[in-house]
C-alpha cells in the first residue's frame, strides 16, 4: 500500500480549486514509508481521499498530483491516456492553422507545437515540444522524471497512429530549478543521435531550431499567433524588435511587408541564428540584427533621435520568483518607457511578459506607469495570451504566464 499524506485542516486550497500542487507547509503528517518520487495517496484532515501524486521531500512543492479519482491509479495505461488526450487536443486547436499554413498529407508531421505542457496536461513537471519530427523534453520534477521514458514511448506510439514518425529525441533538462527537486541538470540524446539543427516552419516562415544550444528547448512556440498578429501593422514600416532571440518577431514583420527591421539581442549565438534564418527566407535585405544590451541600446537610440513605426518588446522573464518581483517590475517599466519614446506619434508598441509572477494586473499597471512617465497616451489594439497548444489550467496559476499587448502610442494632446 502506498504511503498516505494527510493535509492539515483547511489546507490544500489551490489543489481543491483545480491546481495540482501540495506545498510542504500544508501537510500535517505522512503515514507509511516511501522514497522520494514514489506515488502516495493524498487525504484531507478527516481522511477523505483526494487523489494520487508524487512525493518529494527535497521540494517545497511536496506532492505533485496525478489523479483525483480512486480508480485512476498511476499506471502505464493512465500515462498513455494523458498523452493521447494531449495530442488529440493539439490536433483540434491547431486544425485551422494546419489547413492554412501546413497544407498536405504530412501537415501533422511538419506541425511544431507544445505536445505536453506539464500540469496543464495532467503530467506535472514535464514539458515536451514537437519540432516537426523531433521531440525535445524538459523534465523538472522527480516523479515524472522517473517515468519520462514511458511518457516518451507513449508519445511515439500515439503520434505514429497519425503517421507521424519521430526520428529523434533530445533532452534539455538543464534548468537550475531541477536542483530544487534534488535532481542533477542534464542534456543529451535519448536514443539515436541526429542533427540537432532542426528545420521547422511557422506562419510560413522557416527557422533552424538549435535544440542542443538554444534557449530552453530551442524555440519559443508560445508566441506563434502573436507573431502572426503584428504582420499587418508592419507593412511598409520601420520596425525595431527587441530581445529578438533567433529573429522570430523580426522575420514575421519582414514577411508582413516591413520596409526595414532591426532585431536586437544580447546573445551572439541568437543574432547569428537570426541572420541565418533571415537568409533562409530571403529576408536578409529587410531584417538586420545587432548584438547589444537592450537596456543600453534603447537610451542610445533615443539620444540619436531615432524613431520607429513599430517597436516590439519580447523580453525574457525578469523574475522567476515572488521575491524578485519588485526588481522585475522596474525592468519592465524601463523597457516599456524607452520603447514608447522610440515610437513615432501614432505608431505601435507590441509588448509582453512571460513570467507568471508578473500577473496580468501588475503587468498592465506597469505599462500604464511607463506611459505616464513617458508622457504618452495608449490606445489598446489587442490583448493576447500564449498559443492554444500551451493551455491555461484554471486553478494552476503557473500555466498562465504569457501576456501580450499591442498599443497605438500617441503623443499627449
Amino acid at each position: 500500500m502506498s504511503a498516505k499524506v494527510i493535509l492539515r485542516k483547511g489546507q490544500g486550497r489551490e489543489f481543491k480549486s483545480g491546481g495540482l500542487w501540495i506545498y510542504d507547509n500544508e501537510i500535517d503528517r505522512v503515514e507509511g514509508g516511501f522514497e522520494n518520487g514514489d506515488i502516495v495517496e493524498l487525504h484531507d484532515f478527516d481522511d477523505f481521499f483526494l487523489g494520487y501524486g508524487f512525493i518529494n521531500e527535497n521540494s517545497k512543492i511536496r506532492v505533485r498530483m496525478m489523479s483525483r479519482k480512486k480508480e485512476n491509479l498511476v499506471t502505464d495505461e493512465l500515462i498513455e491516456t494523458r498523452v493521447r488526450n494531449a495530442w488529440e487536443y493539439r490536433k483540434a486547436v491547431m486544425a485551422d492553422y494546419c489547413d492554412e499554413y501546413l497544407k498536405g498529407d504530412d501537415a501533422l508531421t511538419r506541425l511544431s507545437c507544445r505536445l505536453i505542457f506539464g500540469e496543464a496536461d495532467f503530467l506535472p513537471g514535464i514539458t515536451i515540444d514537437k519540432f516537426s519530427d523531433v521531440l525535445v523534453i524538459e523534465s523538472l520534477a522527480l516523479g515524472t522524471d522517473r517515468m519520462k521514458d514511458k511518457i516518451l514511448d507513449a508519445c511515439k506510439r500515439v503520434l505514429l497512429e497519425d503517421g507521424v514518425k519521430i526520428r529523434g529525441i533530445y533532452e534539455r533538462s538543464d534548468a537550475k530549478v531541477r536542483e530544487l527537486e534534488g535532481l542533477e541538470r542534464t542534456k543529451g540524446f535519448i536514443g539515436e543521435s541526429f542533427d540537432t539543427k532542426v528545420l521547422i516552419e511557422e506562419n510560413g516562415v522557416k527557422y533552424y531550431v538549435d535544440v542542443e544550444n538554444g534557449q530552453k528547448t530551442g524555440f519559443f512556440l508560445d508566441q506563434k499567433f502573436n507573431r502572426q498578429s503584428i504582420r499587418g501593422l508592419c507593412k511598409g514600416k520601420r520596425v525595431l524588435d527587441c530581445f529578438t532571440h533567433t529573429g522570430s518577431f523580426a522575420l514575421n514583420a519582414a514577411a508582413g511587408g516591413a520596409a526595414s527591421v532591426l532585431g536586437v539581442d544580447a546573445s551572439d549565438l541568437g543574432c547569428e541564428q537570426a541572420r541565418e534564418n533571415a537568409a533562409l527566407n530571403g529576408l536578409e535585405n529587410i531584417a538586420s540584427f545587432e548584438c547589444a544590451d537592450v537596456f543600453e541600446l534603447l537610451p542610445d537610440l533615443e539620444k540619436k533621435g531615432e524613431k520607429f513605426d513599430v517597436v516590439i518588446l519580447d523580453p525574457p522573464a525578469f523574475t522567476k520568483s515572488r521575491a524578485s518581483i519588485k526588481k522585475a517590475t522596474t525592468g519592465y517599466k524601463e523597457i516599456n518607457l524607452r520603447g514608447m519614446r522610440l515610437v513615432k506619434n501614432g505608431g505601435y508598441l507590441a509588448t509582453c511578459s512571460c513570467s507568471h509572477f508578473m500577473d496580468e494586473e501588475l503587468f498592465l499597471k506597469t505599462i500604464a506607469d511607463a506611459a505616464r512617465d513617458a508622457h504618452k497616451r495608449l490606445r489598446q489594439v489587442e490583448f493576447r495570451q500564449q498559443a492554444a497548444d500551451h493551455p491555461i489550467l484554471w486553478g494552476g496559476a503557473a500555466s498562465y504566464y504569457l501576456k501580450f499587448v499591442i498599443f497605438q502610442v500617441c503623443d499627449e494632446m
